[in-house]
């Protein structure tokens, strides 16, 4: 028969966990607010050390527009991990609570535990349907997050099985020291009970949130602080100009179709609806040391680039950001076959784009034009990193193209959140 103890002591553990999990996730999220770089913690094992990998399932979550909110009120947001701090704070305190007094707690202690230990879950639940439907991937901090949260929620179902069973008249028999069988019923408890609780959770759930809010310097002075652009036009007309829907600002933009941040920050002005509202210039930057390509790498970091990026130039203004996506969402497929085989990759991109494509990508006057592109990368001192965006002739800090991008465009461009 379940008896309150054990209920308190699993929602104890279960809260315990998560409130590990959100700590660590709220611990990486503010590592970077100082603009700089740092590991991220992706594990399962609570107090694994970080990864320094460059690229893993929990940065791509911490970085995603989905791990924070009010992010155009704040550099970086708000990061959703903060709630989840305070919410299985007070879980473990109530846990603990629910475990001292036993059978002495009322009755009104398992409702509530049974009622609103369940909102963790729900969270997780709609969080766990954005990594599965728009990230396609699973944050192994998220998990543990979303595996205490279930633990907590299999706590609150059996609270209101006990719950129940009370409410019913059914009462728990034990014996007394004196050897005497008696019935031991908990009171069901003041009514404003429940009220307070549930005023101590939503307090206690935002706090966090408010502490840290309070806690951010002001990073408007930064935003404006790294260049402009020393050359604004290329006189050979070489780069590449992508039609957007409702453009309102300018804005340049030096990718490499298979850089990983390249992609991910697509992504981003995609998932905030601020790309179609860009007047966007493309500058086409691989990061790769194929023969007459980028002079200024000595080694290919992204194999291929160039073959692609000469690809992208030949789609125009009307395919360009069509096949620039494609080779977005293929990378690490066409990173392979570039590093393996360049006659494959051009198969590739003519299976999909034709062979007009790939011989336009031959061409002599294709890889004169990608010259272009690197010559006026290097005319404005463009440091050998993708991605870089220019609002207007104001290029923006690497750290504000991600945590930062959405504050960013608040206070330098504001009409294209509207």
């Amino acid at each position: 028969m379940l008896k309150p103890r054990s209920i308190a002591i699993l929602a104890l553990v279960a809260s315990i966990l998560g409130l590990t999990f959100a700590a660590y996730s709220t611990y990486d999220y503010a590592e970077h607010l100082d603009r700089q770089i740092h590991a991220i913690h992706c594990s399962f094992i609570p107090g694994a050390s970080a990864s320094d990998e460059a690229d893993n399932p929990c940065k791509t979550a911490l970085f995603s527009p989905y791990s924070a909110i009010y992010r155009a009120s704040y550099w970086g947001g708000v990061p959703i991990s903060l709630f989840a701090l305070g919410a299985f704070s007070f879980f473990a305190g109530f846990a603990a609570y629910l475990l001292v007094a036993s059978e002495r707690a009322p009755r009104r202690a398992l409702l509530f535990l049974g009622v609103l230990g369940v909102t963790p879950l729900l969270a997780s639940l709609v969080m766990f349907f954005i990594s599965l439907t728009r990230l396609h991937t699973f944050c192994r901090v998220c998990v543990g997050i979303y595996a205490s949260s279930a633990l907590l929620g299999a706590a609150a179902v059996m609270a209101l099985m006990v719950h129940a069973r009370r409410a019913r008249g059914d009462v728990d028999r034990r014996v007394d020291p004196r050897g005497e069988t008696e019935i031991a019923s908990a009171p069901a408890g003041s009514p404003l009970l429940p009220v307070g609780w549930a005023a101590a959770l939503g307090f206690c759930a935002v706090l966090p949130a408010l502490v840290y809010v309070a806690a951010l310097p002001d990073y408007r002075p930064f935003l404006a602080s790294c260049g402009k652009l020393a050359v604004a036009t290329e006189p050979h007309s070489a780069l590449l100009k992508i039609p957007t829907a409702r453009a309102v600002q300018p804005v340049t933009l030096f990718e490499d179709p298979l850089c990983p941040s390249c992609k991910a920050f697509h992504e981003r002005l995609v998932d905030e609806g601020v790309f179609d509202k860009l007047d966007v210039t493309l500058v086409m930057f691989p990061l790769d040391d194929e023969k007459d390509c980028n002079w200024m790498v000595d080694r290919a970091l992204h194999p291929g680039a160039c073959l692609l990026s000469r690809a992208v130039l030949c789609g125009g203004n009307e395919r360009a950001r069509a096949i620039l996506e494609w080779s977005f969402d293929n990378q690490d497929d066409l990173r392979e076959l570039g590093q393996k085989n360049v006659s494959a990759l051009e198969k590739k991109i003519g299976e999909r784009w034709g062979k007009d494509v790939v011989s336009c990508a031959q061409d002599r006057a294709t890889v004169i034009r990608l010259q272009r592109n690197l010559h006026y990368a290097a005319n404005n001192h463009i440091p050998v990193s993708t991605p870089q965006m220019f609002l207007g002739d104001k290029r923006i800090c690497d750290e504000d193209t991600d945590l930062g991008l959405k504050y960013t465009l608040a206070q330098l461009a504001p009409e294209v959140l509207k």
